[in-house]
């Protein structure tokens, strides 16, 4: 019953080392079947005084019914299923339909599982997790009948491939022997491996591959549509020539990365061509930060976000970046396409081309769950159908479903299960269906899948770390904290806010100087390192605000209730206080946790309305004034370090309050109050960096905004040469300088958008570890350092970032992973991640309903300005409803006019008309809903007016005077 193994191995000093590992077999493990006499009743097993219950396997364990699989015309009799390491992670979406009860699951099979793919084995433990599945884990490792040893000369995979075989055989044996088991129960092998299905057979056990068994179930017919296509290259039909070259093998493409002959790097499709792409070189040691990639062929198979091997071409063979708006229609599969790619190319100008190359090999596949609809074949008894993504930046996916007509004008998810050489498009399968396109709660369920998105209901595992009601603050938490309730603390937020993480303070002190506190919610209180409610947290990572709903990251207990700086309540606090002179210099800081019981709750344009009422001079209302007046003083000195003050389009819907749709959409008006709040915010989270980088230079979460290449500035500089101005772009300062410069008279609207444009060309900021980078500069803010500590509501690095604040304060203490670095870059990594996917998601959400606004709108004329300028086109930007659309001059189903794109100064002559960027057009503005899948804003041109090219102008915009819209200022925070 005890299996031992020894070996010698050298150590990192030179010594040698004998180590001897304990494998304990048992003979108590039961089988998992209710009704089994074997095992005990199948509940417990016969076990002595004394003995230990089974290891317990790697997840939670369920118990098999006595009324096992559905009718199948392959196996007619009782019996249970069990699939081999393949079969769970390649057709992982076959096990968690609800129809697959019943399943056991051995532990060899999730030890693989778990080695080979990290996001397989998150989804099937939540499988074997659901009690209605009834999955049994069977420890066959340490059962005595059921563990082998590895023969001399096996590999490890057919060892393991003997061992499952093993345990079916003992599994059938056993159930013989029950006199519980009067109907016969069987234990079928699902394996789509030719060979071990063929030893299988040979030991006397039934085995069949999925697609058999799923195929010859009676009542579920529907399951053969979510059955992963396996077939290899290998088994891959020659349907004329091959369209793809083969790729390169790891092996060469690691010796190629070594000899500098390939670079790897991510592949990044482009969203408005889908023959072209970018490959982001990793590693700093790349000459080239970036690789383009143009034609079908030289993408070779890649899809957006893979791990790609890229070789570069010739220099002579290198070329610019298209101009050309192209979507894939997917109409044409011939040698058109090898034609229309060659109109494609661009003019080989030497001096504005960039490095280009190939896709020779695929380093890793980061395919996903993708939402989109199904574009039905023409062929009426056809199965074979085309499935478009919502994510343009993915190609088309070929799937085989029977439910075609129903799924039409349906949303539904695919995955990808491979590409052949011989095929213009991926082969996948049908996963499930979210609901009709165009409602409004599928579209959300759509982008907030597209952009992978937590959104499931909190677990009761995480919900039982929430704090029992009715909360109460214990005199131990007095002793605790500094008693700050006495204070004239406000909160001031837009309209409708519920998680209020800040809140503000001022008074004047005796000696003459000011007090000035920024009170921030203490979530890290309530949510402890490492127990689930902080892992989920951490993995949400931030809240996600749509136009219509919140997804949170903490329960709503947390967000809107026991965390939420609401008035007239105490609430505990995480304060930072300064006391500066009246010229906003800084004396001295203090950083505590407090009680605080906010005197106000209010709106920006209620402490707006309080600073400018004259007749008001209540403790709150002379509190915001002096916060104000020190808001300027440090807005002008941030600026004049260099601060960069960026603007953006922002709207904000007005919902109706029964159909929940749009009724009304504008910019957003910004008040003094908007800059004070967000003076004292970037002040306190630049006092909390210095303060925890003081204290860990190692393992501070910090945030930085790299400055951009000059590159980036391109588009800007050319955009402002077009209008005679010069834009400096060799620092922040200049920058900053030559953006208040840019004016000309009766152009008002110029500045903004050069600020626009501006915006476009900055990096994103990233979270880092301290420990783990040496550039920690603030491009757009023009601070040595800065993070996040504000906002721990709905931002998990502010969470970090408090409790190494209160380890510093002596407040708390702290725990491992908090003090390794490397843990905290990959949090970091994460971090970044989220905050990305959730920016991605609001605009989609806007997008969305932005289309709702206009759905019953018909044609709206509006004045609008042209950003970019494109071969074909020209992209607008409508201030009045914050808006981007594309005037395009090419159509198929129109003649197109006679066009001539110039780069040096980007402008398009459209017949003989000239358009330059920041030109003022007046277009039309309608939804195009003829695409169910990519219903869009369309915008034609009204004027200036060119024949055969304008539309005439609709009644909207007669007699209608032109405002000039607020637009959001932008921090680069």
């Amino acid at each position: 019953m005890l299996k031992t193994k020894s070996f010698i191995k050298k150590t990192r000093s030179g010594g040698v080392l004998k180590v001897v590992r304990e494998h304990y077999l048992r003979d108590d493990i039961v089988c998992g079947w209710a009704p089994c006499e074997e095992c005990g009743g199948g509940a417990a097993a016969s076990r002595g005084p004394g003995s230990q219950p089974p290891p317990a396997p790697a997840t939670g364990s369920g118990r098999l019914t006595d009324q096992p699989h559905p009718a199948s015309r392959l196996c007619p009799e009782p019996h249970y299923v069990l699939p081999d390491t393949n079969v769970v992670l390649h057709q992982i979406d076959i096990l968690e339909d609800p129809a697959i009860q019943n399943v056991i699951i051995l532990q060899t099979v999730l030890q693989e599982v778990r080695h080979r793919s990290a996001p397989v084995y998150k989804r099937f433990k939540d499988v074997i997790n659901n009690p209605e599945k009834h999955f049994y884990t069977f420890t066959n490792e340490h059962h005595k009948d059921t563990y082998i040893e590895q023969e001399q000369g096996e590999s490890a995979n057919d060892r393991n491939d003997r061992a499952i075989r093993v345990a079916v055989k003992w599994y059938n044996e056993h159930l013989k022997k029950s006199q519980s088991n009067i109907v016969q129960l069987q234990v079928i092998l699902i394996t789509n491996d030719r060979k071990n299905k063929e030893r299988a057979v040979e030991d006397g056990l039934v085995a069949f591959t999925c697609d058999e068994y799923i195929k010859s179930l009676v009542g579920n017919p529907e399951l053969v549509d979510r059955l992963a296509c396996t077939s290899d290259a290998s088994n891959e039909i020659e349907n004329g020539r091959l369209i793809f070259t083969e790729h390169l093998p790891l092996s060469r493409v690691q010796q190629g990365i070594k000899s500098n002959r390939y670079f790897q790097g991510t592949f990044r499709a482009n969203r408005d061509n889908y023959r072209e792409a970018t490959v982001w070189i990793h590693g700093e040691e790349g000459e080239n930060k970036e690789v383009l990639v143009q034609g079908l062929k030289n993408l070779n198979r890649a899809v957006h976000e893979d791990v790609v091997a890229v070789e570069l071409l010739p220099k002579e063979k290198w070329v610019t970046p298209s101009a050309v708006v192209l979507q894939d229609e997917g109409h044409v599969e011939s040698d058109e396409e090898d034609e229309k790619e060659d109109l494609l190319k661009n003019i080989r100008a030497k001096k504005n081309s960039k490095p280009t190359g190939k896709v020779v090999g695929i380093i890793k596949r980061n395919w996903r769950s993708y939402c989109g609809m199904i574009s039905k074949s023409q062929i009426k008894e056809s199965t074979r159908h085309l499935f478009t993504p919502a994510d343009r930046r993915i190609p088309r996916i070929r799937i085989e479903t029977r439910q075609s007509s129903a799924l039409e004008n349906q949303r539904i998810i695919v995955v990808i299960d491979g590409w052949p050489r011989n095929s213009r498009y991926p082969n996948g399968h049908f996963v499930r269906s979210l609901g009709n396109a165009g409602d409004k709660e599928t579209e959300t369920e759509v982008l907030l899948l597209e952009h992978d998105v937590p959104h499931q209901p909190f677990s009761q595992a995480v919900l039982s770390f929430l704090p029992k009601m009715p909360w109460i603050i214990t005199e131990q938490d007095l002793k605790r904290r500094m008693d700050l309730r006495h204070l004239y603390i406000c909160s001031v937020d837009p309209p409708g806010c519920t998680d209020i993480d800040d809140a503000l303070h001022s008074r004047e002190l005796e000696n003459g100087n000011l007090e000035v506190g920024v009170h921030i919610a203490d979530v890290s209180h309530f949510i402890r390192p490492g127990n689930a409610l902080d892992k989920e947290s951490a993995n949400r990572g931030t809240t996600v605000y749509l136009c219509d709903k919140r997804i949170d990251m903490v329960p709503d207990l947390l967000s809107s209730n026991l965390c939420s700086l609401r008035s007239n309540v105490e609430r505990f606090a995480f304060s930072c206080i300064w006391e500066m002179t009246h010229n906003a210099e800084i004396l001295h800081t203090t950083f505590t946790k407090s009680i605080i019981n906010s005197k106000a709750s209010l709106t920006y344009a209620e402490a707006q309305m309080r600073i400018d009422d004259e007749n008001m001079h209540d403790d709150v209302t002379l509190g915001l004034r002096r916060l104000n007046k020190l808001a300027k003083i440090l807005k002008k000195k941030r600026i004049d370090n260099g601060a960069l003050t960026l603007s953006s389009p922002e709207v904000r819907f007005h919902i109706d309050s029964e159909t929940h749709d749009p009724i009304d959409l504008q910019t957003k008006e910004l008040k003094e109050t908007n800059s004070m709040v967000e003076e004292f915010m970037l002040l306190a989270n630049i006092s909390v960096a210095q303060k925890i980088y003081e204290e860990f230079s190692e393992c501070a979460l910090l945030r930085k905004h790299p400055a951009p290449p000059p590159s980036n500035y391109d588009i800007l500089v050319k955009a402002a040469k077009s209008q005679n101005l010069e834009i400096r772009t060799d620092s922040a300062k200049a920058l900053a300088d030559s953006l208040d410069k840019a004016e000309i008279p009766g152009s008002p609207y110029l500045n903004t958008l050069l600020r626009i444009l501006t915006t476009r060309c900055m990096m994103q900021a990233v979270y880092f570890c301290s420990g783990m980078d040496t550039e920690f500069h603030h491009y757009g803010l023009a601070s040595p350092i800065y993070t996040h500590f504000t906002s721990p509501i709905r931002r998990y690095s502010d969470v970090i970032v408090h409790r190494l604040l209160a380890v510093a304060i002596n407040a708390d203490t702290t725990y491992p992973d908090i003090m390794d670095k490397h843990k905290q870059q990959a949090l970091c990594n994460n971090l970044n991640y989220r905050h990305k996917m959730a920016q991605y998601s609001q605009r989609a959400s806007v997008a969305f309903h932005t289309q709702l606004f206009f759905k019953n709108k018909g044609f709206v004329d509006e004045v609008g300005y042209i950003l970019f300028v494109k071969k074909n086109a020209i992209v607008v930007l409508i201030p009045k409803f914050g808006l981007e659309g594309t005037v395009l001059f090419e159509e198929k189903s129109k003649q197109s006019p006679k066009l001539h794109y110039s780069e040096e100064i980007p402008s398009l002559t459209v017949e003989s008309t000239v358009f330059n960027m920041f030109d003022k057009v007046t277009v039309t503005i309608t939804l195009d809903a003829s695409n169910v899948q990519h219903q869009k804003i369309r915008m034609s041109l009204v004027e200036p007016v060119i024949p055969g090219v304008s539309v005439p102008r609709s009644s909207s915009l007669k007699n209608t005077a032109i405002e000039e819209p607020l637009v959001k200022k932008t921090r680069l925070s």
